[in-house]
């Protein structure tokens, strides 16, 4: 038995949204073919057939993102479904979750979620203002309101969700009025990802979020959270969580905070296999699922050459007394292999809050 996790894009880069700092979108205007339109049938058979065939009764994790999925149609996703139960018959544990912008669940998508046990990532950046500060349509007008109402139809239909917010310099400056308005909806699973300028960007200046930003969102964010947690409110943030994990030893869920990348296996709607979601370049493709296995496709050189990368970092990063916990950070997050872009940032707010992790984590072990 084994687990393989793969993260599929049934649509390609095709999207409803425009949003204004979507990184997917600059990689790819750089590849050779910028879209591969909706994933036919076939691939999507022989992507369910092979990672069965390799998980082997193991845990099956399939993910689902885009551009944005939801445009594949859910008589793709029905069939998807459908196919993984005719050939799971090594009984497999399957787990589904997408990720989506929310803006074509209806009351359709909502009954499929719950009863194929999908775990919803639904993209929200705060309240209607700071939403559609970046969050618009190919006309320029916000999403906040279909995304809202997406999110009614998945609490109505009792469908599990967690809220994706992208941190840029704008969002960051709000994140009091963001976190309280999360509240206010009643979410309780949040996730905020730093804004990334494009790869290919020739110096290290960040212009969509730069240090001083960062570091006071993450202490305006910690604080407020801090403070709920000792009222015995407890709001999942995921990077607070991988760095309680870290600090316990017990190893961070988060591909950013163990240190070294692994094969993620991002599947394009042709079939094509890359290492990571930030890598669906031409040149880091590590195999068709078309034509190859999970084993050829995860153990090949280019895979291999991949991850050699990620384990590399600085004599800065090797000495910081915060590599234990940061891990040294995203191979994304680094530039020339010299500096991590978000090193001042992440340092300032663990001098920061240090005690106080450390005093959760205290409390937790007894």
């Amino acid at each position: 038995m084994r687990n393989i996790s793969l993260l599929i894009k049934p649509s390609s880069s095709s999207c409803n949204l425009n949003c204004n700092y979507c990184f997917y979108n600059q990689i790819a205007s750089e590849r050779s073919v910028e879209s591969y339109g909706i994933m036919h049938l076939e691939t999507a058979e022989n992507i369910i057939k092979k990672a069965l065939e390799f998980a082997n009764g193991g845990i099956c994790n399939f993910a689902f993102q885009g551009g944005e999925p939801t445009l594949a149609g859910i008589s793709f996703f029905k069939k998807f479904v459908s196919l993984v139960s005719k050939y799971n018959v090594k009984a497999s544990i399957i787990n589904y979750c997408i990720q989506t912008n929310g803006v074509l669940i209806d009351e359709e998508w909502g009954i499929f979620f719950k009863q194929n046990n999908f775990l919803v990532g639904l993209s929200l950046d705060g309240d209607e203002k700071i939403n559609d500060y970046n969050r618009v349509d190919i006309c320029g007008n916000g999403s906040f309101n279909s995304i809202i109402r997406g999110k009614k139809i998945l609490d109505k239909n009792e469908v599990p969700y967690n809220i994706l917010s992208v941190i840029d310099n704008n969002s960051a400056i709000h994140i009091k009025e963001s976190y309280n308005f999360f509240k206010e909806l009643g979410v309780t699973y949040l996730q905020f990802i730093p804004c990334l300028d494009p790869l290919k960007t020739e110096n290290i200046e960040k212009k969509a979020l730069d240090n001083e930003h960062y570091s006071k969102f993450l202490k305006e964010l910690f604080d407020m959270w801090y403070e709920d947690y000792k009222k015995g409110q407890i709001i999942s943030i995921r990077f607070f969580e991988n760095i309680l994990m870290n600090i316990i030893g017990m190893g961070a869920e988060s591909c950013d905070m163990r240190g070294e990348c692994s094969i993620q296996n991002v599947i394009e709607a042709d079939g094509s296999v890359y290492p990571c979601d930030f890598y669906v370049y031409d040149k880091w493709k590590i195999g068709d699922i078309n034509k190859d296995n999970f084993q050829e496709i995860i153990f090949n050189s280019i895979s291999n050459d991949f991850l050699k990368e990620s384990s590399s970092s600085s004599e800065k990063c090797a000495q910081c007394k915060w590599k234990s916990i940061c891990k040294g950070g995203c191979k994304r997050y680094w530039y020339n292999n010299e500096k991590h872009i978000f090193c001042e940032g992440i340092s300032e707010f663990l001098d920061y809050s240090i005690v106080r992790f450390i005093e959760i984590v205290k409390k937790l072990k007894y």
